[in-house]
């Protein structure tokens, strides 16, 4: 298999999924994982609802380099169908809380309305911006990947 489709197995896996693996650390770099429900603007722009006294919110507010993965948990054990991102993400606030509760509202599944996360609510808007994707390269075998030299699983940048 060539590499040359990860692109388009890259979008299908974001567009078929609606739960994403939030990675964050704490100031002493600590890590910490999250599922969070997304709703994607494109394949670069992420967000979420999330309470501010979560703890990936109270580590984004720390380090907001956060780590992504999007995943069918349902697949086969060693399947490679996941997409891999380094993003930085932020609380969202004025006119960015206003488009990112449009795009976000627009398709989760919820009833509220945008007043029920913006303060004094429970629960906030959050953004994450993509910086890179990653797959899994289909190269890897027994055999050196004539790519990258390596036989064992390794991840390769995706332009999405």
């Amino acid at each position: 298999m060539g590499t040359g489709n990860l692109d388009v197995k890259g979008r299908a896996i974001i567009d078929g999924n609606r739960f994403m693996t939030l990675g964050t650390a704490n100031t002493e770099g600590e890590p910490w994982a999250s599922p969070v429900f997304y709703v994607a603007d494109g394949y670069s722009t992420f967000y979420w609802i999330s309470s501010p006294e979560a703890t990936q919110v109270r580590n984004i507010a720390v380090r907001p380099r956060v780590g992504i993965v999007v995943f069918n948990s349902q697949q086969e054990p060693g399947s490679d169908e996941a997409v891999y991102m380094t993003a930085t993400a932020c609380e969202l606030t004025g006119a960015e809380l206003d488009r990112g509760l449009e795009i976000y509202l627009g398709a989760a599944p919820f009833s509220q309305g945008p007043e029920a996360f913006r303060p004094p609510g429970r629960y906030r808007a959050y953004r994450a911006s993509v910086t890179e994707h990653f797959m899994l390269c289909p190269q890897a075998s027994s055999q050196p990947c004539p790519v990258h030299g390596r036989t064992s699983d390794h991840r390769m940048a995706v332009a999405l």
